[in-house]
């Protein structure tokens, strides 16, 4: 890896990914985890957990930054991410050195909209 490469996955948000999630993190809000009851709402449908999204991006490091430890991370979720959409987690590396990496981290909606933006500093020796 070197600075300015860039990493992206795609993976299609689940019910059953955000029923687990909410079991594991005791976060079990209807706007995540009930269907009818997040229907009535402005979102429509079901909304991914920040946390879980962030879950995701933690894979997605893990992946290509392997055996590295992460250090810190700054989130935001500017927009919500539902139940059935395919995101995309892409990760691009600001800056290195010799023993820790600097990661840009986004999750973008199928439509354009950013669901999470961060930056991660990851240990690698």
């Amino acid at each position: 890896m070197q600075v300015g490469d860039t990493f992206t996955h795609k993976h299609i948000l689940a019910q059953d990914e955000f029923n687990r999630f909410a079991r594991l993190s005791g976060d079990d809000n209807p706007i995540h985890v009930d269907p009818e009851f997040s229907a009535r709402t402005r979102f429509g449908k079901t909304v991914a957990h920040g946390m879980f999204l962030y879950s995701l991006v933690c894979g997605a490091l893990a992946k290509n930054f392997p055996n590295a430890s992460q250090v810190s991370q700054g989130l935001m979720f500017p927009a919500p991410s539902f139940v059935g959409e395919e995101i995309t987690i892409s990760a691009r590396v600001l800056d290195m050195s010799a023993d820790t990496v600097r990661v840009e981290t986004i999750i973008t909606r199928p439509n354009g909209e950013i669901g999470l933006q961060g930056e991660t500093m990851l240990k690698t020796k």
